[in-house]
């Protein structure tokens, strides 16, 4: 009712015939906001009702006005008002009346007027309910109410003043009423004489405290929403700084002894996904090259932590062995340590040593997807040799496979945000892939990885993904790490 009101008093007020003078104005506009404030309509429609009662009553308008008032002023409607019949009276307007009723119960709201002049005031039912006072005791006088709050005072104060200056009322203050913070929200204008001055002050007052309750609540998920998205934040500029710091991709391909590998790692496409993807490229001490790639479960620090001690600790574990399926057994034992202390923690690698002299790979895998071999124009996954991922099994062990890596061979290793995605199979994903590196090869047989890398893509927006691809080249090769720093380089 408050915003009805709060309309209603911003339309152009009606005019009173031109007989009735500037009391009879006063009187009909009297009339007309009553019925605008009770019924929630704006003032030129409670005029028109008003000129249509008095078109059914044959009466004069100022004279319907008139009962208007004396009906809407009390709470018991009188039925001897003068001027008006006695059957039909209450049947227009106590029904409305009635109805108006119900409706500020079911709005919460209540109205009141104050006469400047008699000192009368007068509350309606619903505002008594609405300040819990006992309509025996009869209406608070306006500005003494001894359960306004004191910092509240201020707004009051500027209220009063600016119904003086002949403008409406909007505002909202507080009073506690049995112990509890009400929020009220008065709206209030006032009848003036012809120097307007307020002669009569009318008003509404509704009770938001829910609705501010709810604000409140509100606010308070907003700023949990604010520290949350800090705090992610936060964390997602530590994993990153991490996940650069443990797996720095180099800006061209690494020339390792009878190989040349290409790198590249695609970022998941929320910068709240950061990853546990990793690889491994490195010469080892008896001349061979260990090659690996894996993927740790999961998003944000935790993954990036255990993916950095999984890379730290191959290439530790390097140094004693370089036998792939010992190789995942220590990562295994070393993931179930940590899964011990984070539960469901769990990883994938494959891991390939190439020896040059032998032009020779043995690989294994942990749960890992299959890496891709591209020979004489096609290409194929490998058979996986058996073994679980890593933290699943304690003392879990792992096969090894042998392949022949030759001029022309292109081995590509890669995790699963390559080639799975949440609507669609592996399968689909994998054929793709598998297109895509027969493309490359095809479009520069010669130097295929830069079109490799330049033309796949991760199939799976939400997660990381990390791509590693390798060709034998023979001693003859020209050497291009002195284009490193240009933007675009051979493979």
């Amino acid at each position: 009712m408050a915003q009805a009101y709060a309309a209603a008093v911003e339309t152009p007020r009606p005019s009173a015939p031109a007989a009735a003078g500037e009391a009879g104005r006063l009187t009909i506009e009297r009339a007309v906001g009553l019925l605008a404030g009770r019924a929630r309509c704006r003032l030129a429609d409670a005029h028109r009702h008003l000129l249509r009662m008095a078109a059914e009553e044959d009466r004069g308008l100022l004279e319907v006005a008139t009962g208007v008032i004396r009906m809407l002023d009390v709470a018991d409607a009188d039925s001897s008002i003068p001027g008006f019949d006695t059957v039909r009276v209450p049947q227009q307007i106590g029904g409305i009346a009635d109805r108006l009723a119900s409706t500020e119960r079911l709005g919460n709201l209540g109205w009141g007027e104050w006469d400047l002049i008699t000192g009368e005031i007068f509350w309606s039912d619903q505002l008594y309910r609405i300040y819990e006072r006992d309509p025996r005791l009869g209406p608070l006088v306006p500005g003494a109410d001894p359960n306004a709050l004191a910092e509240d005072e201020p707004l009051r104060a500027a209220a009063k003043a600016q119904l003086a200056r002949g403008d409406r009322v909007d505002l909202v203050t507080r009073i506690r009423v049995n112990g509890r913070i009400k929020h009220l929200r008065t709206v209030a204008d006032a009848s003036r004489d012809a120097d307007g001055r307020p002669l009569r002050v009318y008003g509404i007052v509704q009770d938001i405290t829910a609705q501010e309750a709810g604000a409140e609540r509100l606010a308070e998920v907003e700023r949990e929403l604010v520290e949350q998205r800090r705090s992610l934040a936060a964390e997602h500029e530590l994993a990153g700084r991490l996940q650069r710091i443990i797996l720095p991709i180099p800006d061209g391909p690494l020339v390792l002894p009878g190989l040349k590998v290409a790198l590249r790692y695609l970022p998941a496409g929320q910068e709240s996904l950061v990853g546990g993807d990793w690889f491994h490229a490195a010469e080892l001490r008896d001349g061979s090259v260990l090659l690996a790639v894996g993927d740790v479960a999961g998003h944000g620090t935790q993954a990036a932590t255990t993916m950095a001690q999984l890379r730290h600790a191959l290439r530790a574990l390097a140094v004693t062995t370089s036998c792939p399926a010992e190789l995942l057994r220590h990562l295994n034992t070393l993931t179930c340590e940590l899964a011990r202390e984070t539960p469901e923690l769990a990883s994938t690698a494959v891991v390939a040593r190439f020896d040059p002299n032998r032009n020779e790979i043995v690989w294994a895998q942990a749960g890992h997807p299959p890496p891709l071999l591209s020979r004489g124009g096609r290409t194929a996954p490998l058979e996986r040799p058996a073994g679980p991922m890593l933290g699943v099994v304690d003392d879990a062990t792992y096969a090894t496979a042998r392949l022949g890596f030759h001029i022309g061979d292109v081995l590509l290793l890669y995790t699963d945000g390559l080639v799975e995605h949440r609507r669609r199979g592996p399968d689909d994903g994998l054929a793709s892939v598998i297109a895509t590196v027969d493309e490359a090869v095809r479009a520069s047989p010669g130097q295929p990885l830069a079109q490799l890398l330049a033309r796949l893509r991760q199939t799976n927006p939400d997660d990381d993904t990390c791509i590693l691809a390798a060709r034998p080249v023979t001693g003859k090769t020209q050497d291009l790490r002195r284009y490193l720093a240009s933007t675009t380089w051979n493979a």
